[in-house]
């Protein structure tokens, strides 16, 4: 019997990725030391805030965002005073700037990626492939080339972030659009819109909820690679929770997952409040 001769897949990806290393450094330097400083700046701003002080604001913001509804600003407000008391609040501050940078950078690139894969089915046929390879692949697989490209810290931890967490907010902009009445479109068209009055005042406004959703999505998905950054020298709860597993610190171990899991929920009720609130 023949054997067909196996794929080289495996020395096809590492002469990739050494030749990148070897000459792609002038692109992948000037990313590393953009978020570097994007993130630092950001971290070092949050901590610098007194732990009570920016607890006020999230409280404050959340009153503001639920029409005086105290369910939201309660779980805030103990929430986070159990963060401080565990003696998590730092590294809080350090996972909520990678959280932060990770989102934003998925947001800004994932929206007009969606709304061009909404006006074109040529570019959707071929990124909606690319998604699907984003969203099924290991999110342990990311790490190797983020370190071999961006070295170890903060910033592969991000750039992996952003890989896994860009596809719902894609996908979601894209389904919102086309969501559209096209009674909509043609009632913009007959009043003689451009491309561009369309878009901003009839698709986007009425594809919100949708496009908020895959926002949402995105940022609970940063958090999730929060742990999985730890992994490769990202700072924050993520090292906590990393740490207890190798030392088998049941409590260590759960205390700093129940941090992670107040932040999330604050973050997930923030983001719906959000909604709602632009909707109202």
């Amino acid at each position: 019997m023949t054997q067909i001769p196996q794929l080289p897949i495996v020395k096809w990806a590492d002469l990739l990725v050494a030749w990148l290393r070897e000459n792609a450094q002038w692109f992948f330097e000037p990313i590393k030391d953009t978020l570097d400083a994007v993130v630092n700046g950001l971290s070092d701003s949050l901590i610098a805030i007194p732990p009570l002080i920016f607890i006020l604001i999230i409280v404050v913001l959340t009153i503001f965002l639920t029409k005086k509804k105290w369910g939201l600003p309660l779980f805030a407000l103990v929430g986070l005073l159990i963060i401080q008391n565990l003696g998590f609040w730092e590294q809080t501050m350090l996972t909520l700037s990678l959280i932060l940078t990770a989102s934003s950078i998925s947001i800004l690139i994932g929206i007009p990626l969606g709304i061009w894969m909404s006006k074109n089915k040529t570019v959707q046929s071929i990124v909606t492939p690319i998604l699907d390879f984003m969203q099924t692949m290991p999110a342990f697989v990311y790490l190797i080339p983020a370190v071999s490209f961006f070295g170890i810290g903060m910033v592969p931890g991000i750039i992996a972030s952003v890989i896994f967490a860009m596809p719902p907010v894609v996908r979601l902009t894209n389904l919102g659009i086309r969501q559209v009445s096209e009674e909509l479109i043609e009632a913009a068209n007959a009043f003689g819109s451009t491309p561009i009055q369309k878009l901003f005042k009839v698709q986007l406004p009425l594809a919100k909820n949708t496009i908020m959703a895959g926002v949402n999505q995105t940022i609970m998905l940063s958090l999730s690679m929060v742990v999985i950054a730890s992994m490769i020298g990202a700072d924050g709860l993520g090292v906590e929770v990393f740490r207890a597993v190798t030392r088998n610190e049941a409590g260590q171990g759960f205390a700093s997952g129940l941090a992670i899991v107040i932040l999330a929920m604050i973050l997930d009720r923030i983001t719906q409040a959000l909604n709602r609130k632009r909707n109202s």
